[in-house]
């Protein structure tokens, strides 16, 4: 995951993404040296990480979107691969 809070408009580039069936759009994320990633290591079953794909407010403090890609971990080749389950999920809500 990357830290959303110094991440700019900027940052964000439209890219393709393609299905068996439809294609849809999602962004990449230009590199720069001073954006900052971070990975949970050694998340058990029982651990959740919720990722904020987007919000609609734009006010300052809330952050709008965490871009997260995967990668290959040298250390974790030789083990068994993990399980994931996504779920979509949206929530609407006045403050």
């Amino acid at each position: 995951m990357r830290s959303c809070w110094d991440l700019s408009e900027s940052d964000l580039v439209g890219a393709a993404l393609i299905y068996p069936d439809r294609e849809g759009e999602t962004f990449a994320v230009k590199p720069k040296p001073n954006h900052r990633w971070f990975f949970k290591y050694a998340q058990r079953p029982d651990e959740v990480t919720l990722i904020k794909c987007y919000d609609s407010v734009t006010a300052p403090g809330v952050a709008r979107r965490i871009p997260h890609s995967s990668f290959v971990d040298p250390a974790e080749e030789d083990k068994e691969p993990r399980e994931s389950i996504e779920v979509r999920a949206l929530v609407f809500y006045d403050y």
